[in-house]
């Protein structure tokens, strides 16, 4: 990955998933936003950036991009993502919530062959504290340290990575990976890169109700992951018949147990496997300060 103050940034799209400010925040930390695509617009300037018609114009112009970071309506986002792909963008970061899933997977089976890193859909994107800010994060809550979060959720991932600030407590890097039905980079991947990352000395995980990805995780860092874990699962105090469809739930549970998605799935993956938990956000820093 190129998460650096030089990585040159592009925007496809304006509607209501960023905002002007949420692009003055990302320059104002120092990201390198060289432009925006926004289809029929090409020659004007949107929040202070020159804008493009086409991903393969900003290119010509501006030699290869780092990250492309998607804001078009739901039914835009494959074309869009499809467009960063011929254009060999290797990272993808879809803040866009709502993307239909069929999307999602002809997108998925477009990137298999290849070396592309899709985050999101539905995620604030990812922050280097003190380097780098791609996306919705809200930057006041970060320090630089050796603390790497990884999360499903947007506004817990800020509330954490708050927590640990306060007790001096920085961050390596921070990353939301979506909370849609179906996503792109996996718990598994950014697990993967933290361990390997020589900036980050632990970890924690933020999971919430839906889908199976935490129980993977916990199989996962118990067989794999070399650095502290420290887990927290959002939701057990919901009600059980609580819907949470934007984490998974309304995948297909045709042969599932009757516990599957479920918050105690969850914790039981990771008690069983001896991962710290934690009960709530304010007990991560505890915790950690134990491991590191």
């Amino acid at each position: 990955m190129n998460l650096t103050p030089e990585s040159k940034v592009l925007i496809q799209g304006f509607c209501e998933f960023i905002s002007a400010n949420h692009i003055a925040q990302m320059q104002a930390y120092g990201t390198n936003l060289v432009a925006g695509v926004n289809p029929g617009h090409g020659g004007q300037q949107i929040y202070n950036l020159p804008v493009f018609d086409l991903v393969e114009e900003v290119i010509a112009k501006f030699g290869q991009i780092d990250t492309t970071i998607i804001c078009v309506p739901p039914d835009q986002v494959l074309d869009a993502a499809l467009e960063a792909i011929a254009s060999n963008i290797p990272q993808i970061i879809i803040i866009t919530a709502g993307v239909p899933p069929l999307d999602m997977v002809q997108l998925l089976r477009k990137t298999e062959a290849g070396e592309t890193l899709i985050i999101g859909p539905n995620s604030p994107g990812i922050i280097v504290p003190g380097k780098i800010l791609l996306g919705t994060h809200e930057r006041e809550f970060y320090i630089p340290g050796p603390v790497g979060i990884v999360s499903r959720s947007s506004t817990l991932t800020y509330e954490v990575a708050w927590e640990l600030t306060k007790v001096g407590l920085g961050q390596s890097i921070s990353i939301s990976i979506g909370s849609d039905t179906i996503i792109g980079s996996s718990f598994l991947q950014w697990l993967q890169i933290l361990d390997e990352d020589d900036t980050t000395a632990a970890i924690v995980l933020i999971g919430q109700p839906g889908g199976g990805s935490e129980e993977a995780a916990a199989k996962y860092i118990a067989e794999t992951i070399d650095k502290p874990v420290v887990a927290y699962i959002a939701g057990r105090h919901a009600p059980p018949t609580q819907n949470w469809q934007q984490t998974g739930t309304l995948a297909t549970v045709i042969g599932r147990s009757a516990n599957f998605g479920t918050v105690e799935s969850k914790l039981a993956a990771f008690k069983s496997l001896k991962i710290p938990l934690a009960d709530s956000p304010s007990q991560i820093p505890e915790l950690l300060k134990k491991l590191i």
